[in-house]
């Protein structure tokens, strides 16, 4: 069962985060310049939240805020669920299941050193499966011969 970090080593640890003063304009051109759904919400070392694009539609557009004027700190998720290094994805699944999450931003002793979005999570448990029967397949039927013509 694959952990988090082993599919952070594969994924990279880029982490974008923004301060609950910045203003929601600037986390969506943030988001957009790095083609994320989510930046994490920091003062200093302390996560206080996360900022989704579902955040800005539901509590900014909805509300007939403007993204230019209102805080990041005003409409962030505050409730935040971490993950750490040793956790399985199968526990994060879970977690993003249950909770009905997309993000969970990864702590080790105390420090944000990832984030992982439910994509990276799905991507990692189709892959496990997919060597899962793989693995079962030469199991059942031996070493495969290919009976493919060479190309050219």
């Amino acid at each position: 069962m694959r952990t988090v970090e082993e599919l952070l080593k594969e994924k990279g640890r880029d982490v974008y985060a923004v301060s609950p003063d910045a203003t929601v304009h600037e986390a969506i051109a943030l988001m957009v310049e790095r083609n994320v759904g989510a930046v994490v919400v920091r003062n200093g070392d302390a996560v206080l939240g996360i900022l989704s694009e579902r955040d800005c539609v539901r509590r900014v557009m909805l509300s007939d805020r403007a993204a230019r004027d209102t805080r990041v700190g005003q409409v962030m998720s505050g409730a935040v669920r971490t993950v750490s290094l040793h956790d399985t994805i199968d526990h994060c699944m879970q977690q993003m299941t249950d909770r009905r999450l997309r993000h969970l931003p990864v702590i080790d002793n105390g420090q944000l050193v990832g984030m992982i979005s439910v994509g990276d999570a799905v991507k990692a448990q189709l892959s496990d499966q997919e060597d899962l029967i793989c693995g079962l397949e030469s199991y059942i039927h031996g070493p495969s011969v290919s009976v493919r013509p060479s190309p050219g």
